[in-house]
C-alpha cells in the first residue's frame, strides 16, 4: 500500500516516542506462556479475514474509547498490530498519552507475522 507523506510523517514521529517488537519476538513471549494483551488494531473486516492466533481486536477506530474497559490497569503489558506496523504506532503512541505505561508495537504487522509462518486464525462465522 502507497501511504502519504502525511500519514507517514506522523507514524516516524509517533514511532520516536514507543517501543516496537517484532513478530518473533512475540512469538516468543507466546512459547514461554508470558501474560499481556494481544490486539489486533485493524479494521473489522480484516480481522475477520484472519488475526494472529489469541489476538483480541479493538479497532484503531474505538480503541481509545474502550480500552479503559477492557484493558483498565494501566500497567498491564500490551502488544498491538495492525497491518504492517504503521497505525500500530499511532495507537501505542495515543494509549500511552493516556497513561499506559508498557505499550509495544508489533513491527511489521500480521504481515510479518504470516510470512513467519505464526499461527493464524479465522473468523469461522464468515
Amino acid at each position: 500500500m502507497q501511504h502519504s507523506p502525511g500519514f507517514l510523517r506522523l507514524v516516524e514521529q509517533a514511532k520516536q516516542r514507543i517501543k516496537e517488537c517484532s513478530a518473533a519476538d512475540v512469538q516468543a513471549r507466546l512459547a514461554r506462556g508470558e501474560r499481556f494483551h494481544f490486539i489486533d488494531v485493524r479494521e473489522d473486516h480484516e480481522f475477520w479475514i484472519d488475526h494472529a492466533a489469541g489476538a483480541r481486536h479493538l479497532g484503531k477506530g474505538i480503541i481509545e474509547r474502550d480500552i479503559e474497559t477492557v484493558v483498565p490497569d494501566k500497567q498491564a503489558s500490551i502488544v498491538l498490530y495492525c497491518g504492517g506496523g504503521y497505525r500500530s504506532a499511532l495507537v501505542a503512541d495515543a494509549l500511552q498519552q493516556m497513561g499506559y505505561t508498557d505499550v509495544i508495537s508489533m513491527d511489521g504487522g500480521i504481515k510479518a507475522w504470516r510470512d513467519a509462518g505464526y499461527p493464524i486464525e479465522k473468523d469461522k462465522s464468515i
